[in-house]
């Protein structure tokens, strides 16, 4: 079945690029491929339309929400006119088919954990092998579902042809400490993002850039705002001064996707 929504905000390639999921991925007839929540989606950008090759059932179900599809993204839009910075304005044109995704919290925390000293391709490889050594198959598709930490044994993550390194043992640490605590995940929906960071920060393998990424991907705290190289590099090269997300909130975490987005995408 087909179900289409307008493209404003909204451009399935820019977001697969966005650098905050990994299980994305272009498909030879131009679809963008999404596996989450145990489910596969396929959606093409044409003209002024996104084109979602599911049922209604789950577009209601999983992918509006998942694909943040209610949040209107034009009013961020007014904001950065509003405070006429040329370069944020540039970056948000290139930028704006970006959406904040509403991932599974437990699956954003393990891709963040790996993706500390590591790049995008290599993030993906470790990924797309956690859960083909999983083997939970996504129902009627060639392709695997993330595996929660109840489907994995204590020495999983030691397996050294997933290419994790050092982050196995922070891994296993955290796997651990999810199965033993199974409602940590489900109290960290319910606080603040102050709250969020001073949690995840507690844990071994979480510094402040990756508590902020999971804060912002796997909890919406659009208001968190990730520094890592690409955004300390372009804040020194255009905010002498420092950049002030405060002034786009609760947006700060979109702001930063489209600065981070146009210092790795600009021609």
């Amino acid at each position: 079945m087909r179900i289409d929504v307008p493209a404003d905000h909204f451009d399935p390639v820019t977001i697969m690029r966005s650098g905050q999921c990994f299980r994305w991925h272009l498909c030879e007839d131009g679809y963008v491929g999404v596996i989450a929540f145990g489910k596969f989606l396929r959606l093409k950008k044409e003209n002024d339309l996104v084109i979602l090759d599911t049922s209604k059932e789950d577009f209601d179900d999983i992918w509006k929400h998942y694909l943040d599809l209610d949040l209107d993204y034009s009013k961020i839009g007014k904001m950065i006119t509003e405070h006429n910075d040329p370069h944020l304005k540039e970056s948000y044109e290139l930028g704006k088919g970006i959406r904040i995704l509403n991932q599974d919290p437990w699956e954003v925390i393990v891709s963040f954990m790996i993706s500390q000293n590591n790049n995008i391709p290599r993030i993906s490889s470790s990924i797309e092998k956690i859960c083909r050594k999983a083997a939970i198959t996504v129902k009627g598709r060639e392709a695997f579902s993330f595996p929660k930490a109840s489907d994995l044994d204590e020495e999983f993550f030691n397996d050294p042809s997933l290419g994790l390194g050092y982050r196995a043992e922070y891994l296993t640490d955290m796997c651990a400490f999810v199965k033993e605590n199974p409602e940590w995940i489900d109290g960290l929906k319910k606080l603040s993002h102050d709250e969020l960071y001073k949690e995840l920060i507690k844990r071994k393998g979480i510094g402040p850039k990756v508590c902020e990424c999971i804060a912002l991907f796997g909890f919406h705290k659009t208001d968190a705002f990730p520094i890592d190289t690409h955004v300390k590099s372009l804040i020194e090269k255009y905010y002498k001064e420092g950049f002030d997300a405060g002034l786009y909130s609760p947006y700060g975490g979109i702001i930063q996707q489209y600065l981070f987005y146009y210092e790795i995408f600009k021609k």
